[in-house]
C-alpha cells in the first residue's frame, strides 16, 4: 500500500501577479489625479478641479497604485468642523470617488470605499456626506442612505450645483 504525501498546490503566473496598493496621494501626483478624473468630468460625473487643488489637497486623496506605478483610482475624504449652530457632530465629505475605466467592476471602487470608511472611523467622524449623479448602489450597499442638504455641512452643501442633479447621501456612525 502506498500513500500520496500531499504537496501545496502550484498556483499559475496570471495568480501571483502584483497587488494594486492603497495609499494616501501625494502633492506631485496633481495632474495624475486630474488626468483619471478627466473622464468622469466630461460625463458629467464629477465636478471640474484645477491641478493646483489636487496638489493643495493631495492629503485628502487615497489613491489605488497599479503595479506599474499609474494610479487606477481615487477619493477625496474633507473634514468639516463643525461651523456655528450645526451641532457638535464632526462630519466628512468623500469626494472626487472615480476608478479608471479598466478597473471598475474589480472591486477597486468597493475596496476604495472600505479604505475611505476605515480613514472616517479612524477620524472618529460621526457622519459621512457624499453627493453622486449616478446610481449610487456602492455608497447603498455601504450603508449609505438619501438625505437632504440640510443636515451636511453647511459650506459644503452650498457648493453643490442644483443643476447637476446630485443625489446628497449620507452614512452615520
Amino acid at each position: 500500500m502506498t500513500t500520496a504525501t500531499p504537496r501545496p498546490a502550484v498556483l499559475p503566473h496570471a495568480f501571483a501577479a502584483p497587488i494594486p496598493t492603497m495609499r494616501t496621494a501625494r502633492p506631485d501626483e496633481a495632474a495624475a489625479l486630474a488626468a483619471l478624473s478627466r473622464p468622469f468630468v466630461r460625463s458629467g460625473a464629477l465636478r471640474e478641479r484645477p491641478v493646483s487643488l489636487y496638489a493643495a489637497h493631495a492629503a485628502d486623496f487615497l489613491v489605488l497604485q497599479a503595479p506599474d506605478g499609474t494610479l487606477d483610482g481615487c477619493v477625496g475624504l474633507c473634514v468639516h468642523p463643525p461651523g456655528p449652530g450645526e451641532g457638535g457632530e464632526r462630519a466628512g465629505v468623500v469626494y472626487n470617488f472615480c476608478v479608471a475605466a479598466h478597473r471598475q467592476g474589480s472591486g477597486a471602487g468597493a475596496g476604495l470605499l472600505r479604505a475611505v470608511l476605515a480613514t472616517a472611523h479612524a477620524r472618529s467622524l460621526d457622519a459621512l456626506f457624499t453627493a453622486t449623479t449616478g446610481g449610487a448602489g456602492l455608497f447603498l450597499r455601504h450603508g449609505f442612505t438619501p438625505t437632504t442638504t440640510h443636515r451636511a455641512p453647511r459650506l459644503w452643501a452650498e457648493s453643490l450645483d442644483p443643476r447637476r442633479g446630485a443625489r446628497v447621501l449620507v452614512r452615520t456612525r
